[in-house]
């Protein structure tokens, strides 16, 4: 139970770490996006150009910060918040309100009092009072000062249950607000020590990690500690959804005016959701929440894969939460997503989904290829091991050639539109070639007799597939270039063009001819040991393996398994 409670409570601080994260990001995305008019002169300029580099190095300290310093930063920044409004209350309420004439009506209509206005001014009171009382908890007073911080704000209303005069009233008020923004200032002076110790902590430590473990150990550690990438998805379901509501709202208002109800058509609804799209990747925060989003769908996804083929391993390389983001946002990279018109924008958001796509059933293979050849190479023979692997084999063919005809019958050829349709034949290629060495294995499997070359078979099957597959590298970085050089080049293409030379030909390629010479080697090496029949068997023992290299050693013991398997 205990440990149940514990367990709730970390996770309850771990949702309100990222929770008050969030604003942040709202700030520095509405500075970065906000319109910058550089007139009113230097002096204006220079003093918004000052306002919004200190709001933004405001912010990043902000979510930067630990999660301890963070809660006392929001206890203090609460603290104040109660202390303005406390404030502006008592200002409103001494000039602006009138409680004689004032008469509060129920929901039937009955006035409460003939005059209401200590109605009115005891409920005035109440606010002011739990306004008092969180001020004062926050900051943590004590208690001689605590009941004086109280008083304070409660004068103001006193003055008018008495009926001081109007300049009086003010004055009071005046006063009050002084006295409490002065108090304010104090305590906030006295955290002063606290705050600079925190940041010399931080910058110490900081400092101490980048000399012994390097920029990109303390990058990820500050990316893990503060949450970014729950921070991004937070911030952009926030803002969708906001955003979703207020439009919402406005087409169902123009409906009531205009006599068409309160039903969304089907091209409002589209209409609305294109907003809500070309408005979720306007900036470089929202591309990496929207990039934060498909990361935890992509990672949900594969863990639905791996449960659904029954495999238990959690490698790096199968963990879709972090490959299908970083694809998505280096795609958004190049072409400068958040920069194009809204149609644009839109067209461009819709290809790259196509890409991501392909992408993503090209890592799903990947995550089913060793569980299909582990079935095939231990020979399991039941049916509902294999069902499940061969059912996502089977819609990872499909998939890809259903979303090929689909462009084809709707778009003209161009260098996406062939981007993708390569991918796709490549991804079918592949699951041909997978299945194809499984059938070679479950028939080995249900043979009675040895079968010699196999290992052969597969050899070559596999060969052909990485040769095809080296192909469409080349093929893509073909189309690449010629995107780049005539239709919309870029520098982060150019190194995206670059590393796919690399990666995917050059390393592809030196690797491929590697495995071909071993393979070539250990055949001659195979074929030229003698072969031992009949009697000699009987000598086998009297071999002495110590002055033989191990190599030879391991393939002349295969080669006296095999013969004597034969005969």
């Amino acid at each position: 139970m205990a440990s149940t409670q514990a367990r709730i409570g970390q996770q309850a601080l771990v949702v309100l770490d990222v929770a008050l994260r969030v604003p942040c990001i709202f700030i520095i995305d509405a500075i970065f996006n906000s319109y910058y008019d550089p007139g009113s002169g230097w002096a204006g300029a220079m003093g918004k150009v000052f306002v919004r580099v200190m709001g933004v190095l405001i912010s990043t300290v902000v979510l930067l910060l630990s999660q301890k310093a963070l809660f006392k930063f929001y206890t203090l920044f609460f603290a104040v918040l109660l202390g303005m409004a406390a404030v502006l209350i008592n200002y409103y309420a001494t000039s602006h309100m009138d409680f004689y004439n004032a008469y509060y009506k129920a929901a039937l209509g009955f006035r409460l009092l003939p005059r209401n206005g200590p109605t009115l001014w005891l409920g005035m009171a109440a606010v002011q009072l739990v306004f008092g009382i969180g001020y004062v908890f926050l900051l943590n007073l004590q208690s001689v000062f605590a009941a004086l911080v109280v008083l304070d704000i409660m004068i103001p209303l006193w003055g008018l249950m008495i009926e001081l005069p109007a300049d009086v009233r003010h004055l009071v008020a005046m006063f009050s607000g002084l006295v409490l923004a002065l108090s304010t200032a104090v305590c906030l002076a006295t955290r002063l020590k606290w705050f600079y110790y925190s940041c010399r902590y931080v910058y110490l430590l900081v400092r101490h990690m980048y000399r012994i473990y390097g920029l990109q150990l303390l990058l990820e550690d500050t990316w893990k500690r503060i949450r970014f990438p729950d921070v991004l998805r937070v911030f952009w379901l926030t803002r969708v959804t906001a955003q979703a509501l207020i439009l919402v709202y406005v087409v169902q208002a123009v409906g009531r005016e205009s006599g068409d109800g309160y039903l969304l058509s089907w091209d409002v609804f589209w209409d609305l959701t294109s907003n809500l799209i070309i408005s979720g990747c306007d900036s470089t925060l929202t591309v990496l929440g929207m990039s934060a989003v498909i990361s935890s769908v992509a990672h949900y996804l594969g863990l639905s894969i791996l449960a659904f083929i029954g495999s238990t391993e959690e490698e790096d390389d199968k963990r879709l939460g972090f490959k299908a983001p970083v694809l998505f946002f280096i795609l958004a990279l190049q072409t400068g997503l958040s920069s194009l018109e809204p149609e644009e924008r839109l067209v461009r958001l819709s290809r790259y989904m196509c890409l991501l796509l392909t992408a993503i059933l090209h890592f799903i293979h990947g995550m089913t290829d060793p569980v299909l050849m582990s079935l095939s190479a231990s020979h399991v023979s039941s049916f509902r091991r294999h069902f499940p692997v061969l059912l996502v084999s089977l819609a990872l063919f499909v998939l890809p050639a259903v979303l090929s005809y689909a462009l084809w019958h709707h778009y003209v050829l161009n260098t996406w539109l062939f981007a993708v349709t390569a991918f796709c034949v490549e991804l079918c290629l592949k699951v041909v070639v997978s299945l194809t060495v499984y059938g070679l294995f479950m028939a080995d499997g249900f043979s009675n007799v040895l079968w010699e070359k196999l290992d052969d078979y597969v050899y070559y099957v596999r060969s052909t597939g990485n040769i095809i597959e080296f192909l469409f590298g080349v093929i893509m970085f073909g189309n690449g270039v010629y995107t780049m050089m005539f239709e919309a080049g870029s520098k982060i293409r150019a190194c995206t063009m670059c590393l796919h030379a690399y990666f995917n030909m050059y390393l592809q390629a030196k690797n491929g001819w590697k495995t071909f010479i071993n393979r070539r080697t250990a055949v001659k090496k195979i074929n030229s040991l003698p072969e031992v029949r009949g009697d000699q068997l009987r000598n086998i023992e009297d071999f002495d393996f110590n002055h033989v290299k191990p190599f030879t050693c391991l393939c002349k013991l295969c080669r006296v398994v095999v013969l004597t398997t034969q005969s």
